[in-house]
């Protein structure tokens, strides 16, 4: 069976989950704390980074892109990267976009600092930063509800990595109860009906020891 090295709140392995769970791929899950730099986990992806897919005869994927693009191939039903190419390019362009800059100007801010700062022993969180990834993050659900607006679903007419990329941001973002979703109602509408889908599931189920996530985390009527 295949084994996925992910962090719980790493929104990079939480799109690689989705995916596996869309594509209806049987694996396990393996956490794994990279700051740890297990000589183990370093054999498989010598940056230390999650998420990692191992195949069942061994071979190691390592990065969300690789392995999301590995799979579209390998399972291509349903299709996640866009059915023209057109769309391909327009996924790819908001994939990118969600998993580099929202997660920079926001994730890494808001999560980074009050979380996972604490579970490596970094010190106290930085309330410069907190305050930038709130201001950030205001604008980013602004482009999503102007691309929502506009489609049905953030690329284009279907469901693509564009949206699991930005969903897989938000839900970490969420489970920290820091996305002020009654100011951005399109938004949130978007995101409540990627958090119904079955595949979402094993996400809303996950639960921090010591940081429990907010009542509407896992609500799917918000």
């Amino acid at each position: 069976m295949r084994t996925l090295h992910h962090l719980s709140l790493c929104p990079f392995s939480r799109r690689v989950r989705v995916t596996l769970e869309e594509k209806k791929v049987e694996y396990r899950l393996l956490p794994e704390n990279p700051w740890e730099r297990r000589v183990e986990f370093l054999a498989l992806n010598p940056t230390g980074e999650v998420p990692v897919l191992v195949e069942p005869d061994g071979i190691a994927i390592s990065g969300a892109d690789p392995i999301c693009e590995y799979l579209d191939e390998m399972f291509p039903d349903p299709p996640l990267i866009g059915a023209s190419p057109l769309e391909r390019a327009e996924a790819r362009r908001l994939t990118a976009w969600f998993d580099r800059k929202f997660y920079v100007e926001a994730t890494a801010n808001l999560v980074d600092e009050k979380i996972l700062k604490r579970l490596r022993r970094l010190g106290e969180p930085d309330s410069a930063a907190i305050r930038a990834g709130h201001t950030n993050l205001r604008h980013h659900l602004d482009y999503i509800v102007y691309l929502i607006e506009r489609r049905r679903w953030l690329a284009g007419d279907r469901l693509t990595y564009a949206d699991l990329a930005a969903a897989a941001q938000l839900s970490c973002i969420d489970y920290i109860g820091d996305v002020p979703w009654n100011d951005f109602e399109p938004a949130r509408d978007w995101y409540a009906r990627i958090k119904s889908r079955p595949s979402f599931r094993g996400l809303l189920a996950d639960h921090l020891p010591g940081a429990p996530p907010p009542k509407h985390y896992a609500d799917l009527d918000f």
